[in-house]
């Protein structure tokens, strides 16, 4: 079955997906072993990983790659992060076959102005709604997967309110968008409200640190929710962890010390290296030819 296939039909079954976010292939193994139906290909933490701040310097190109890293060495399906589209609905609509391409089940788009900049800080600009509603248009007319998700997200909260981010949610399900993202709501109540009174299935985002409280899964189910995603806390985990090791190392001069690792042989296990071994033993000569 389609990727795309298998994630619409996960929303279908009226339970919440928890997406953890993945900013590279390794990270994106991590979440499918641990038994998550669903990867979240976080722009922020491909930005970050790459050095850079979630501002939108990140190419199209560059996140594209990272995102059929993923791909190729994950079986579930995976909804990534697309910004703004990269531009307007002309460069969306590059956008979407491109992630289609990668093999991505859906994507979301946001109504920031082109740069954008993470939902979680502040001075965010929006393009108008009547613009946002002709990107989410053109991006359903590029998809030649009609399973392809497109989830429109809104910034709205913090430049026009909580009604304001509802009504361009409303607006955005009746141009045809499969899924909404309101993104940064700012209490159990405005989420409560959001599920409320947007029929459309709802993504949320669901991260220590940021300006929305954390909300059990469970109550997130109850209120409706059918996809939440974890995009920051892997990372986070990821780099406490190396700057931890890094300390130790720095002034003890060994990692010895350091237990908060996984084996060697873990590690290998982890990027099926048996596999590949096989595939060697099956397809290669070790051994030179003697005849020559």
């Amino acid at each position: 079955m389609k990727r795309t296939t298998q994630l619409r039909n996960l929303i279908k079954g009226g339970k919440l997906l928890v997406a953890p976010g993945a900013f590279d292939g390794l990270s994106a193994r991590l979440v499918e072993k641990a038994g998550f139906p669903l990867i979240y290909a976080t722009g922020g933490g491909i930005a970050r990983s790459m050095g850079y701040p979630d501002m939108g310097l990140v190419t199209m190109t560059e996140v594209i790659g990272r995102v059929k890293n993923m791909v190729d060495v994950t079986t579930v399906p995976i909804i990534a992060d697309a910004d703004t589209g990269y531009g307007n609905a002309l460069n969306l609509i590059r956008a979407v076959k491109e992630f289609e391409s990668a093999g991505a089940a859906g994507i979301h788009i946001e109504d920031q102005v082109t740069p954008k900049k993470c939902g979680h800080y502040d001075g965010h600009l929006l393009i108008s709604e009547e613009e946002m509603i002709k990107k989410i248009e053109a991006a359903i007319d590029a998809r030649s997967d009609p399973d392809f998700l497109i989830i429109a997200r809104t910034d709205a909260r913090e430049v026009e309110g909580l009604n304001g981010a509802i009504m361009r949610g409303k607006l955005y399900a009746a141009a045809g968008a499969d899924m909404l993202f309101v993104e940064a709501p700012r209490s159990e109540e405005e989420i409560r409200e959001i599920a409320s009174k947007i029929e459309t299935p709802l993504l949320i985002n669901m991260f220590k640190g940021g300006k929305t409280p954390l909300i059990p899964m469970a109550r997130l189910e109850e209120l409706g929710y059918r996809v939440a995603i974890v995009p920051s806390s892997l990372h986070l985990a990821a780099i406490y962890a190396m700057k931890s090791l890094l300390d130790v190392l720095r002034l003890e001069g060994t990692t010895s010390r350091f237990e908060t690792m996984v084996s060697f042989k873990e590690r290998d296990d982890l990027v099926d290296l048996g596999f590949y071994r096989d595939l060697e033993n099956k397809y290669l000569s070790l051994e030179e030819d003697t005849n020559e």
